[in-house]
């Protein structure tokens, strides 16, 4: 044992830290918790909104999945776009307008041109293949400030 090592005896007298805090002791820290819990209530503020704002199109979701006929379907398409956009811009389209209509607003639908026409003509025709889930994927992708 090495002499020059205190002895347990010797240390007793030794007086310790107390213990670190786990809470922040500047202003600075303070300021950055405020900022931080601001910017979660904005996200949280947007997201309720953007929730809100789309409550049309999952109703109309809901609604595309009790449809049965293709003419539910159409119909169906036809008030989801009243609810995105003025009646003015969308009541009166019909045929090849209305196929234009859905391919400009959902491009992210992919929508290729035969099925847009297929879509359009839902109601009176025989639709092709795909045509009800590319309907439903234009409801999910549209979008109104198209």
């Amino acid at each position: 044992m090495n002499p020059a090592a205190p002895s347990r005896e010797a240390m007793h007298g030794l007086i310790l830290p107390p213990p670190v805090s786990f809470w922040p002791g500047t202003t600075a820290w303070y300021v950055l918790f405020a900022m931080i819990g601001l910017l979660a209530l904005l996200l949280c503020w947007r997201c309720w909104r953007h929730w809100r704002r789309n409550a049309y199109r999952r109703q109309a979701l809901r609604e595309w999945r009790a449809a049965e006929a293709p003419a539910e379907v159409a119909a169906l398409l036809k008030r989801t776009a009243l609810a995105a956009w003025p009646r003015a811009d969308v009541a009166a389209l019909a045929g090849s307008d209305w196929a234009a209509f859905l391919r400009r607003t959902a491009p992210r639908a992919r929508l290729d041109a035969a099925m847009a026409e297929g879509i359009a003509r839902m109601a009176y025709a025989t639709p092709p293949d795909g045509a009800r889930d590319a309907a439903a994927r234009w409801i999910r992708f549209h979008d109104p400030r198209a």
